[in-house]
């Protein structure tokens, strides 16, 4: 055959550029022993770039949608609908029309096809765009296939398919488009086969939809499956649904809904030997292909045959562990308050500034705790870490326990497998029973102490790091990092923080007690000294103070050249002011960033206007003089409440000790819960030292020409870069195949909790008496606030007033400029001692954290209320 018709056993997966991502996978499919796939072939991408080629408004049309992105949803259909027009009254080229003839005369002209699209950015291992184009069943007669060939070619643009590609960031011009021209199997049953459970992810699970006739009536919905499920060559799962309507194909062409008989509607589809057989071929083709599949089979005559295997993208993927063992992976990210993907150079120094062993998935960091699990004197101190955590993998890892199926507790008298109450009674917070206890006073010389030595140490890293270079700095930096860990992990420290941690604990459970007081320790906790992270954003309130006096300053900034504007304040009257007072600011905190955990994230000191919106906010929402008067606030308000608790405490029985205790942990607290956001400064700091070295670095590389740009040494770790310095080579082809996969780990959703099987085990709040239509959440801080719902993904794009709710996906340090801004607080992730939570209290924000699906459910506009003392969030309206 030419190159424009490819028979089904001339395609192969090295041909997807020739038959697009489905027509490569049944010419493998069509090479497996004992796998059948009905006859075919394939008209490959030549004759739909010759049809694009050959119709000049097309490839007009076509550099016009290329220019649009999300949001253009007028401009998207308009521009699609016009090319779909165009390539469909093109129609065939002669010469193409004859092959597709010579083609179907050999295969036999009188059988009824199935004609498919096959386009070369589908069924892929990182991007599936199942169902984005067009098929089309049961075609009979030359003119017939010959006019839904056009049709497929002009379904690649398809305002659905247009959007997919849009949104996965695929240049629509690149895409190409093959068709499949299959012959026609009228089966008695069809359905899908995931060779996962699609629900839980667990590659262990053989999953199957079933129903009578074409499967076209469960892709429409006109009827509900039966589902299947196999583990092991054993049927686990069987529903059996009830099947009223079913489609089938028609003599004449075409298909036809009817009715089931009666005596069908409620019978098992297949039987348990075919559901094992096709189990088995599902699991035949997952090994073949290498991963996990979807695919698309029917049932004629006895015989399975396969229409269709894609890869599963959406699936996360699974550590590896290289060995037999059960592992249970729990999210670093949901921790660290960061579920973006981090690149490899970010991945390989943070997981040298971790402890313990690390295991690598999507780009993100997991720890196994299975052992810990296991272990009843290991198990509640990570259930309580967890829950200060994220309450979501407690819950998560309590319901793995609960189960008894996967971790199996170790020989222990203290608790038997399964048992939920014993999980939770483990889980109490440390040292809230009885008199709170503590070996520090609440003297503030210790936290001056610890921060004096750590500006010591980031002073004698800067001078020395100067000094080093080549391989002799990654030598440096590796020794560095040991230290820093030494340092964060300093006995002193680490009391520091327990201890507050601890009162805050003890404040909440007695006041509770005693009191019937709720989350009282949040407004105690209001403008604590030595918060670094705290005074960073009013800080920001400060530099807005700066700018009042300068009219054209401002003007400039509000509508001047962002790129540009830190080099062009000088043009103004009081630019120099202004920029000395960003520099001053960006001296202190230039080395914060969203996602700062990641080193090769840009830094504000690298970007001074991702500073501009918070400027300009605090500008336009506050008066001069704001950051004190909101610092004198929080203080006068926590004084205030520290008195009222003393009042009412003395009226009670045993009143006197209740008092001392109370004051002393109060004391704790405020002296102590400040320090808590420092070691993650100091390590921020130190990132920022690494990085400026380590780009020299890149620089010679980039001159040496081992590198084309300098942001090609984040896709490499540590130690590749290291090397590359040292051999001054490297493999380039693993910079661009790096970039490629983790614009696909973008795209995943990190789980909070997963076990080797690949099962995302799922956490709830098990809240009660939630108000109708609640949505659920973790208290973090105590009030309630309603106001104007402002769903923001990246920081820079805040445009904030006074009235406004922050309802983002998760918060670092970098974010806390904007808490100013706002009334109340959303995350989709987040606990009690996670940053946004400890800002927040201090700053006397109502917060609810660990909302999932926040930024979803939350359209921004919306009036919603935050109820941070119970913990939900309550949608009042749609008004803006």
């Amino acid at each position: 055959m030419s190159n424009l018709i490819l028979d089904f056993q001339e395609i192969d997966k090295t041909q997807i550029t020739a038959a697009g991502g489905k027509g490569a996978n049944l010419g493998e499919l069509s090479r497996m022993e004992g796998i059948h796939v009905p006859e075919g072939f394939c008209i490959t991408t030549e004759a739909y770039h010759r049809v694009l080629r050959e119709t000049t408004s097309a490839g007009e049309l076509l550099e016009q949608l290329a220019s649009l992105k999300q949001g253009d949803w007028e401009q998207i259909g308009a521009l699609s609908a016009k090319i779909r027009i165009a390539i469909e009254d093109a129609g065939i080229p002669e010469d193409i029309q004859e092959e597709i003839l010579r083609t179907l005369s050999r295969f036999g002209p009188n059988h009824a096809y199935a004609v498919r699209s096959s386009a070369t950015a589908e069924d892929l291992p990182t991007a599936s765009f199942a169902g984005q184009q067009d098929t089309y069943l049961n075609l009979v007669g030359i003119e017939s296939i010959l006019k839904h060939i056009s049709k497929c070619w002009a379904s690649l643009f398809t305002e659905r398919a247009v959007t997919y590609r849009i949104q996965n960031c695929f240049d629509h011009r690149t895409v190409q488009l093959a068709v499949i021209v299959q012959k026609m199997v009228c089966p008695e049953s069809s359905g899908i086969l995931f060779t996962v459970d699609p629900v839980t992810s667990n590659r262990t699970i053989v999953s199957i939809d079933a129903g009578f006739g074409l499967g076209e009536a469960m892709v429409s919905g006109i009827v509900s499956a039966d589902l299947y499920q196999v583990r092991d060559g054993n049927v686990i799962e069987k529903k059996i649904s009830s099947k009223k309507r079913a489609i089938s194909a028609m003599e004449k062409g075409g298909t036809k809904e009817y009715d089931l008989e009666p005596e069908l509607q409620n019978q098992q589809v297949l039987t348990e030997p075919q559901i094992l057989e096709l189990a088995n071929l599902g699991r035949r083709i997952e090994a073949y292909f290498g991963c996990p599949q979807d695919i698309e089979w029917c049932l004629a005559d006895g015989t399975f045959s396969i229409l269709q295997s894609r890869p599963i993208t959406t699936l996360y993927p699974i550590p590896e562990a290289n060995d037999q063992e059960k592992h249970v992976y729990v999210s670093v990210g949901h921790q660290q308050m960061m579920t973006d993907p981090l690149r490899p150079l970010g991945m390989s120094v943070f997981e040298m500034t971790s402890f313990g062993t690390r295991f690598r998935a999507g780009g993100r960091l997991f720890v196994d705790v299975a052992p810990m699990l296991a272990a009843s004197e290991s198990r509640g101190a990570l259930l309580q870490a967890m829950g200060q955590h994220d309450p979501l993998i407690k819950d998560a890892l309590i319901t793995l326990i609960d189960r008894g199926d996967f971790i199996k507790p170790l020989a222990d008298t203290e608790s038997k497998p399964g048992n939920k109450a014993t999980a939770e009674r483990k889980t109490g917070n440390m040292g809230t029973s009885g008199v709170f206890q503590s070996q520090l006073e609440s003297d503030p010389e210790i936290v001056s102490v610890l921060i004096r030595r750590s500006r010591e140490s980031i002073e004698m890293l800067s001078r020395t790091i100067r000094e080093k270079s080549g391989t002799a700095l990654f030598d440096f930096i590796r020794d560095d990092i040991q230290k820093l860990k030494n340092a964060l992990f300093e006995p002193q420290s680490m009391d520091v923080i327990m201890a507050a941690s601890n009162a805050a604990s003890w404040i909440n459970e007695k006041m509770k007690e005693w009191l019937g007081e709720k989350n009282a320790a949040d407004v105690l906790s209001q403008s604590v000294p030595n918060n670094i992270t705290s005074e960073m954003g009013l800080g920001l309130l400060d530099l807005a103070d700066t700018l009042r006096p300068y009219p054209e300053v401002i003007q400039y900034l509000q509508h001047g050249n962002r790129d540009l504007f830190y080099d062009e304040l000088l043009k103004y009257k009081g630019g120099y002011e202004v920029r000395e007072a960003i520099c001053n600011y960006l001296d202190q905190y230039g080395m914060r960033c969203a996602g700062e955990i990641d080193i090769t994230r840009t830094r504000w000191s690298e970007k001074p206007e991702l500073l501009l919106s918070m400027m300009l906010n605090n500008l336009k929402n506050f008066t001069s003089g704001e950051s004190k008067r909101r610092f004198e606030r929080g203080l006068r308000e926590a004084l205030e409440k520290e008195k009222e608790l003393i009042d009412r405490l003395k009226l009670l029985p045993g009143g006197y000790q209740k008092v001392e205790e109370t004051k002393r942990a109060i004391d704790l607290l405020r002296t102590f819960t400040g320090y808590r956001e420092y070691p993650k400064f100091e390590i921020v700091q130190r990132y920022f030292i690494y990085k400026k070295a380590l780009l020299k670095e890149a620089e010679r590389l980039l001159e040496l020409g081992v590198i084309t740009e300098i942001e090609d040494i984040y896709y490499l770790t540590f130690e590749e870069f290291g090397e590359a310095v040292r051999t001054e080579k490297l493999d380039r082809s693993v910079i661009p195949q790096r970039k490629e996969e983790f614009k696909h780990f973008e795209r995943l959703t990190p789980p909070r909790v997963m076990t080797s099987d690949g099962e995302i085990i799922t956490g709830s709040y098990h809240q009660k008496d939630l108000p109708a239509g609640a949505i659920p959440g973790l208290a973090v801080s105590s009030g309630v606030a309603e106001g104007r719902a402002r769903v923001i993904l990246k920081m820079e794009d805040a445009n904030l007033e006074a009235d406004d709710i922050l309802v983002t996906s998760f918060t670092d340090p970098s974010w806390t400029p904007l808490f100013v801004n706002v009334k109340a607080l959303i995350t989709e992730v987040g606990g009690l001692m996670t940053h946004g939570a400890v800002i927040a209290r201090e700053y006397g924000l109502p917060a609810v954290v660990g909302v999932e699906d926040a930024v979803k459910l939350i359209r921004d506009g919306q009036r919603i209320r935050v109820n941070g003392t119970e913990g939900y969030v309550m949608v009042i309206s749609d008004d803006k």
